[in-house]
């Protein structure tokens, strides 16, 4: 068994279907079911004996360890975290508390664990952290993309609390041992993508005749990785990824944002067009966000020299997979869309300037 935390967001709830898909291995969840955490992601696991749930927070250290007892998983895989940029800068406390002190508490628990195995399921043990390519903070236009060995510079409290906790990682492998693996990757997209960011933020509300806001001049530049190749590159890792190592994973599809934009429009007016017109007539620049990094780019060599791993997928069939998923799930985004959501996006959009 594998425990996954954070297995009902976004890359974590496609990591857990795909995982139980493509193997028998059965899966330990374990989510807090925050805002951006789902059950609805699982519903297709509701019946699979493979798939045991549990909803509890990374920070309870008797959970973590009670689990970690009871069902002996032969490794960690850590999506868990707060995770949206905009969110953070209106209220970093829960950043830190989740992605710092969090990990740190996760980490300690496995450590425990880890340490009271003995010969080979010591040995096979992993702890897997997944982690971002905003911890290198920006590039510049020319620059060349991020490797393993950048300097971490970021510039948001959720970059930050995300830097800080690859240290933790770093630290618990090279003081104590603890067999670790970490993976930064650039902007997934894809299905179960909570509509707060870019791609599902701008499908939403396309068909609801709703703005689509633009921060700035929209050339903020993203290296964008479908959440199916994300989930293949970490199974790759887990699997075969050397003890202590970082391995960046990204799609090798850098774009600005304003074309992102332009291509889900084009995407929607082909798959679902509008009688009042074309969805680029919603298109609105307002003012852009503080801190806002210009420029994010993956340099995946190292992942695909060592593990021989490529993303299956260009993002011209990653955004079509994507902007038919939305469409046919209907259901799914009207029920995520609450109160709280909708709360929320007038906080960030509403009034921001043009």
């Amino acid at each position: 068994m594998i425990l996954v935390t954070g297995g009902a967001g976004f890359i974590g709830s496609n990591f857990v279907l795909d995982w139980l898909a493509t193997r028998d291995e059965p899966v330990l969840n374990l989510d807090a079911l925050t805002y951006a955490g789902n059950r609805a992601n699982l519903a297709a696991l509701e019946s699979d004996a493979r798939h045991v749930f549990v909803h509890g927070d990374i920070g309870d250290r008797a959970l973590l360890d009670r689990l970690l007892a009871e069902h002996r998983p032969r490794a960690i895989v850590h999506f868990a975290a707060e995770s949206h940029v905009d969110r953070s800068i209106h209220g970093p406390g829960a950043f830190i508390k989740t992605n710092v002190e969090g990990t740190f508490t996760l980490l300690e628990a496995a450590r425990a664990h880890w340490s009271a195995l003995e010969g080979e399921a010591k040995a096979r043990f992993r702890f897997h952290h997944v982690s971002t390519d905003e911890v290198y903070g920006s590039l510049a236009p020319d620059a060349q993309a991020f490797t393993e060995d950048h300097a971490y510079e970021p510039n948001s409290p959720y970059s930050a609390s995300k830097a800080a906790s690859d240290h933790l990682v770093r630290a618990w492998h090279h003081t104590y041992g603890l067999p670790v693996h970490t993976t930064n990757c650039s902007n997934n997209y894809g299905p179960f993508h909570f509509p707060e960011k870019l791609i599902p933020l701008m499908i939403v509300n396309a068909l609801a005749g709703k703005p689509l806001p633009i921060y700035g001049d929209g050339m903020q530049v993203r290296d964008w990785l479908y959440v199916g190749d994300h989930c293949s590159a970490i199974r790759e890792v887990l699997e075969r990824g050397r003890v202590g190592e970082t391995y960046n994973v990204g799609g090798w599809n850098e774009m600005p944002n304003r074309e992102i934009v332009s291509q889900v429009c084009a995407l929607l007016d082909e798959l679902r067009p509008s009688p009042a017109g074309p969805y680029a007539r919603l298109v609105t620049h307002v003012k852009d966000r503080p801190g806002h990094d210009r420029r994010y780019a993956i340099d995946a060599r190292k992942i695909e020299r060592e593990l021989g791993w490529r993303p299956a997928e260009t993002f011209a069939s990653g955004i079509r997979k994507t902007v038919q998923w939305y469409l046919d799930h209907a259901d799914w985004v009207a029920a995520v869309q609450s109160g709280s959501y909708r709360d929320w996006v007038a906080r960030n959009y509403d009034k921001r300037s043009a």
